[in-house]
Formats: structure tokens, C-alpha cells, sequence
């Protein structure tokens, strides 16, 4: 194990989750068609951030530094890591970035197509939970993990956080739809914001289902119940965060621009619902890493060398 990839790992996460918020940035204030070209701004590589400009620019600057430490992490973990597995997820993370700039210069090329835009959205949060999960899989906490028992008769808890990580991802789909399928001057679409609270009340049902189980079944065991008790707790702050942003987006088509009240608390509902994401991600890895599947321990739990 290399304690500096591990760390570099983590910077790239967390640099991601930043380049999130700053895309959210760019959908809250209606900047996304700032400028009309790219990969350049108006036609330059620095041009004067100012209005709208500033955000969309902004953001492509923040992506193309995810996309160098991207590019980065893959050497790293090439020189430094053995796991072929892992290897090959480091370079999915690469193609990963690579397509989703992509993406998002498709989005502006097509003038914001509520299919792409979504798309871009979507991909931003793979992208992340890939980012995250190599942060895991070369932490210390993963080799050193122990294997568990599950409780015999019971409902597999690998199967209860994958249900739940659908669920989220899902979930995370909608609301991509639905903050692009109208602007901050408009109302939003009546059906698919229903489609929304009830993506939320499934989140709420199988994530808080799953995290109280781990929490029954395996409460001295912080591996699983420490992401367990972070996924639960931020599950209740975006539920209060979607209630906020949907009343102060129901105002917006009134205001005479994106105020800023709307403004952060939406983009706080899309860092936390990532958050939520990534958690839950973290929750689920750590479960299949520890309760294997049958008697006989998975190549993951057998061998932690290859861990």
C-alpha cells in the first residue's frame, strides 16, 4: 500500500467534488451559454471573467485541473499499485474525465440539450463515485478489513445497500432532468417534480432501511457503521436542502435574475445529494469487502494482497 497514492487519491476526490459544485454553479445562474464557442472562451484561453462569464469559464478551468490530476493519478497508480483491478479502474477514471469534457462541450455546441445536460450532470456524479472509490480501495482501513459474519436467515446486507445505491443513482438522474428542463425564469415542470419527491420518499425508504440495519447488525464495527451513520445523517440535511431549493425555486420566475438565496441552496442540494451518493458508495464497497457472499471468501476478502 502507498500511503501518498492513497493521499493523492483523495485530493483528486475531493477536487471533483468542488468541479460538482461549480457545475451546479453554472446551471443556477443560467451561465451554461456564457460563452458561444469551445474548448475556448470567446475565443481565448483567458478571457475577462466577468458576468456569467466568470462561471462558465470558471468551471472549464476547474474541469481541465480535474482532468491534469486525473491524468496524474493514473501514472501514480501505474508506478505504484499491483492490483490489476485497480489498475484498470484508474483508467476508467481517465476515460471517464475525458467524456465528460466531451459532454459538456457537446452541451454548449448544441445549445443546452436537455438529454446531454443531463448526461454531462450524470456522468459528473460516476466520475466522483470512481474518484472516491479509488480513494478506498488504496486506504489502509480496506487491506486491513476483517471478514464478518451476517446474520444467518437474514437479507444479505450487500444486497439492501445495492438496492439503495440504485435507488440514489436514480434518483440523482431526476434531478438532473429537472434542473435542466427549465431555466431560473421558469417554472418547472409539474410531473417530473413529482416524479422527484417520489424518487426522494424511495431514497428515504431503502437508504434509511439499509443504514439502520447495518447500525442493528454491526454496531461495534466502525468499517460499516461510520459510513452508515454519515449516509443517514446527510440523507436528512438533503431532504431539508430539497424542501428549501424547491420553495425558493418556486419564487425565481418572478425575480429579475438568479437571486442568491436560490442560488446556494440549490447548489447545496447537489453537493449533498453527491455526498449522499458517495457515501452510499463507500458503505456498499466496505460491505462487499467484508461480508463475502458465500462461505468461501471472495478473491477481495481471501487474499488481501490483492485487496
Amino acid at each position: 500500500m502507498s500511503r501518498g497514492l492513497n493521499r493523492f487519491a483523495i485530493l483528486v476526490a475531493c477536487a471533483t467534488f468542488f468541479l460538482i459544485i461549480a457545475g451546479a454553479l453554472v446551471t443556477s445562474h443560467d451561465a451554461g451559454l456564457a460563452t458561444p464557442d469551445w474548448p475556448l472562451s470567446n475565443g481565448q484561453f483567458f478571457p475577462k471573467m466577468v458576468g456569467n462569464l466568470f462561471w462558465e469559464h470558471g468551471h472549464r478551468m476547474v474541469a481541465t485541473t480535474v482532468g491534469m490530476l486525473t491524468i496524474v493519478l493514473l501514472i501514480y497508480i501505474l508506478a505504484k499499485e499491483k492490483r490489476s483491478w485497480v489498475r484498470k479502474l484508474g483508467v476508467f477514471a481517465l476515460l471517464a474525465v475525458i467524456a465528460q469534457g466531451l459532454l459538456g462541450g457537446l452541451t454548449v455546441k448544441l445549445m443546452l440539450p436537455l438529454a446531454v445536460s443531463s448526461a454531462h450532470a450524470t456522468l459528473a456524479q460516476l466520475f466522483f463515485c470512481t474518484t472516491v472509490s479509488l480513494a478506498v480501495f488504496t486506504s489502509r482501513s480496506w487491506i486491513e478489513a476483517r471478514t464478518l459474519e451476517e446474520e444467518k436467515g437474514s437479507l444479505p446486507l450487500r444486497y439492501l445497500c445495492t438496492a439503495a445505491l440504485v435507488t440514489i443513482f436514480l434518483q440523482l438522474i431526476l434531478g438532473a432532468t429537472l434542473r435542466h428542463s427549465a431555466t431560473w425564469d421558469q417554472h418547472l415542470p409539474v410531473e417530473l417534480v413529482v416524479t422527484h419527491i417520489l424518487g426522494a420518499v424511495a431514497v428515504t425508504l431503502t437508504l434509511g432501511g439499509t443504514g439502520l440495519t447495518v447500525l442493528r447488525r454491526h454496531k461495534d464495527e466502525k468499517f460499516l457503521t461510520r459510513p452508515a451513520t454519515i449516509a443517514l445523517s446527510l440523507l436528512v440535511v438533503q431532504l431539508f436542502l430539497g424542501v428549501a431549493a424547491y420553495l425558493t425555486r418556486l419564487k425565481s420566475p418572478g425575480d429579475p435574475q438568479p437571486l442568491n438565496p436560490m442560488v446556494g441552496i440549490t447548489v447545496a442540494h447537489v453537493a449533498c445529494g453527491a455526498l449522499v451518493f458517495v457515501s452510499t458508495i463507500v458503505l456498499t464497497l466496505r460491505t462487499y469487502r467484508v461480508l463475502p457472499a458465500t462461505d468461501e471468501h471472495s478473491t477481495w476478502a481471501a487474499r488481501p494482497q490483492e485487496s
